[in-house]
């Protein structure tokens, strides 16, 4: 009956949430549309220049080049499309399709709006932020030094917290609740009352929720939980959003860390996400804005 997530997701998701409020809304709200806009972007420029490929199809004389192909083709391989024939049929397809609408909307002066030059320019900015903070992501990973460095920040925040190996049993209504807690004090065994339990996810192993850290469960939760001593049990129904919970405290502990090398991966996210997060600070600071 868990709620939140664990004290060490929400640790490591640190990194990510804030690089979504940093850069979310100018480039992943765009993302979409700046992907498939970037055919689009490339012909502004191949205009200005010779064709740097072999056109991949030509409609009504107009001849579009492979590099365009090839840009969509590697945005579906970046989604997990294996690069097969069927893909390029596709793409080529989508080309032509894309070539064909475009010429409609010209010859129609869509393109001489104002707004739609206002929405061109929009997308070609998200393009350039999107692929520079790509490129500067790669340029600056994480050192192994850093990793390592945060690897410990965790681990000590971690040994200060306790998790708790925590049972329960779901009610609908509150009687219900007093009347297990009552047949607990006879001596009935939690285990065999949490049948009834409304939890399906628990009710089978007697209630066992597992070790988990107190910001896993809702506040009310939560605060009768760390109230309770070492095998205890609330003698008053516990209510949350979810019904009447009789809450047992089987054991708590020092928080366990798991290794560096098991959750590498995740700090090298994390700590990745910061480092842009705070590369992006420093070129705001840095700007010159009246």
């Amino acid at each position: 009956m868990k709620l939140f997530p664990s004290r060490l997701f929400a640790v490591l998701a640190t990194g990510t949430l804030a690089l979504a409020g940093c850069a979310g809304d100018n480039v992943a709200n765009g993302g979409s549309s700046a992907a498939k806009s970037a055919p689009a972007a490339k012909a502004e420029s191949a205009a200005k220049a010779e064709p740097a490929a072999k056109p991949v199809v030509t409609v009504n004389g107009v001849a579009v080049p492979g590099d365009y192909a090839e840009t969509l083709i590697a945005s579906y391989r970046a989604q997990g499309a294996p690069d097969d024939e069927n893909l390029r049929e596709n793409v080529r397809k989508d080309l032509i399709r894309r070539q064909v609408l475009e010429q409609a909307a010209v010859k129609a002066g869509v393109d001489k709006r104002p707004d739609i030059q206002i929405k061109q320019d929009v997308v070609r900015q998200t393009v350039l932020i999107q692929d520079y903070l790509q490129d500067w992501a790669k340029n600056n990973p994480p050192t192994d030094e850093e990793l390592k460095k945060e690897y410990d920040e965790i681990k000590a925040r971690m040994a200060s917290s306790k998790e708790y190996h925590v049972r329960h049993i779901l009610l609908k209504t509150e009687p219900e609740a007093k009347a297990v807690i009552t047949r607990l004090g006879k001596g009935a065994k939690f285990a065999e009352l949490a049948k009834k339990s409304l939890d399906q996810g628990s009710r089978s192993r007697g209630g066992d929720l597992g070790w988990a850290d107190p910001s896993s469960f809702v506040p009310p939760f939560s605060e009768a939980l760390v109230g309770l001593g070492k095998g205890k049990y609330t003698k008053t129904p516990v209510k949350t959003d979810f019904g009447y919970h009789v809450i047992l405290l089987e054991d708590s502990r020092n928080m366990q860390a798991p290794s560096f090398d098991d959750i590498k991966v995740q700090l090298q996210q994390s700590l990745q996400n910061k480092k842009l997060q705070s590369h992006i600070e420093q070129l705001e600071q840095a700007a010159e804005v009246k």
